[in-house]
């Protein structure tokens, strides 16, 4: 294990000081009476956050002070828990804790993806090289995945993080959502034109590529289950597209089956496929995965109000589900009102990546519109794919509170 410095213990314990002074302030109060509503199915005010994943180089790296590796890592992990509060002054709670997870790994196919990267200043596209071409041809291969467990590595973080400041975050074990995407993986190795065309021309061959993914996920949970890695998933606790797994119908303590745990699906890779064809490609698997879920989450960027009448809304266990903006963001209001499925609305970025001063009149009709739509829902607003705010906080700061304006002022339970 790396010695951290006096230095770098100085500036964890401080930052662990300040997620403390966070988690037990007023404002941590009524940001988690937000969350309590929503975990009790109540339609009160809606939380709203800003959220940093594709621009940590202008909220995170600029600030990190540690020069020790193990210590930077851990830095990383306390100023991440606190941008939401600190700088934009948003709706993410503050845990009391410094939260942990096991370090586990999966790889559904067994084959390492070729992934080329934009050479452009802080741009965050890709280009996938496909390593498989033909899949007749390449069947060989993927011959199934793999998984596994670094408890040696998971117990050093543990004992390092005690050892530093446990007596002002106690250390916790967290689990994040079960993970189940296969069409994503699949596309990040074959291109989506050749996923699409592998449904025409080798539509048996694709069906044995999918259920061969769904088959090492499924393995995947009984390792949990036998090897008694399987945590909690309630309350501040991480659900995947960032949100938490504030519920109350999974168990706090002694969770042995994955069918206690949250669990997450998604298939954007399959967003311009019909219907028919989702049914046919998709759903099966995903239904098989979902099966081994206490609660779900379903969505990324697709598409969900297409294939929410035949196949999303067959899952009685579904707790939320994404709504980008390439939805019609007012008929998923319709599907989802009344009901104890969380809208979880992501809205478009531009108004706040747009260079120049914000426009706040149309910050403020913009989120009218999804105040509107997700009236009579239980409503969770999450500001994703932003590239960057200039190294804005305060421009960060001024957006939540338009977006906030407008959602107390338009959205109705």
């Amino acid at each position: 294990m790396e010695t951290v410095n006096a230095k770098d213990r100085e500036r964890l314990r401080s930052l662990a000081e300040k997620q403390a002074e966070y988690a037990n302030s007023d404002k941590n109060k009524e940001v988690m009476k937000k969350w309590q509503a929503l975990k009790e199915g109540r339609r009160e005010l809606p939380t709203v956050r800003l959220l940093f994943s594709n621009f940590p180089d202008e909220v995170i790296e600029p600030r990190l002070k540690c020069t020790g590796e193990e210590a930077k890592e851990m830095e990383r992990s306390l100023l991440s828990t606190l941008v939401g509060r600190e700088l934009f002054d948003d709706d993410t709670p503050i845990s009391a804790t410094y939260d942990v997870e096991w370090q586990t790994y999966l790889s559904p196919f067994g084959i390492r993806a070729q992934i080329s990267k934009s050479m452009k200043e802080k741009s965050i596209g890709y280009h996938i090289d496909p390593v498989i071409g033909d899949l007749d041809e390449d069947m060989d291969k993927l011959k199934g995945g793999s998984f596994g467990v670094d408890r040696e590595g998971t117990q050093r973080r543990i004992d390092l993080a005690s050892d530093l400041f446990g007596d002002i975050l106690p250390v916790r074990m967290v689990m994040g959502s079960l993970p189940g995407a296969i069409t994503n993986p699949l596309v990040a190795l074959m291109g989506m034109e050749n996923y699409y065309y592998s449904m025409y021309d080798y539509s048996d061959e694709l069906h044995q590529v999918m259920d061969m993914a769904c088959t090492v996920y499924e393995n995947y949970y009984d390792f949990l289950e036998k090897e008694n890695l399987l945590l909690p998933t309630v309350g501040i606790s991480p659900v995947a597209q960032e949100s938490f797994a504030f519920n109350s119908e999974l168990p706090s303590e002694n969770v042995t089956k994955t069918t206690q745990c949250w669990g997450f699906l998604e298939a954007q890779e399959a967003t311009a496929i019909s219907t028919d064809m989702f049914g046919e490609f998709v759903f099966p698997y995903q239904d098989r995965l979902a099966k081994r879920f206490g609660l779900l989450s379903y969505g990324c960027c697709e598409r969900v109000d297409a294939i929410w009448p035949e196949y999303v809304s067959k899952w009685k266990h579904l707790r939320k589900l994404s709504v980008s903006p390439f939805n019609n963001e007012r008929q998923v209001g319709e599907f989802l009102r009344g009901s104890n499925v969380v809208y979880y609305s992501k809205p478009r970025a531009e108004y706040v990546t747009n260079p120049g001063p914000l426009d706040e009149d149309a910050i403020r009709e913009y989120f009218k519109g999804v105040a509107q739509a997700a009236s009579g829902c239980l409503l969770e607003v999450a500001q994703r794919e932003v590239g960057t705010i200039y190294g804005d906080f305060n421009r960060g700061k001024r957006y939540v509170e338009l977006a906030k304006e407008s959602i107390e002022k338009y959205w109705k339970p």
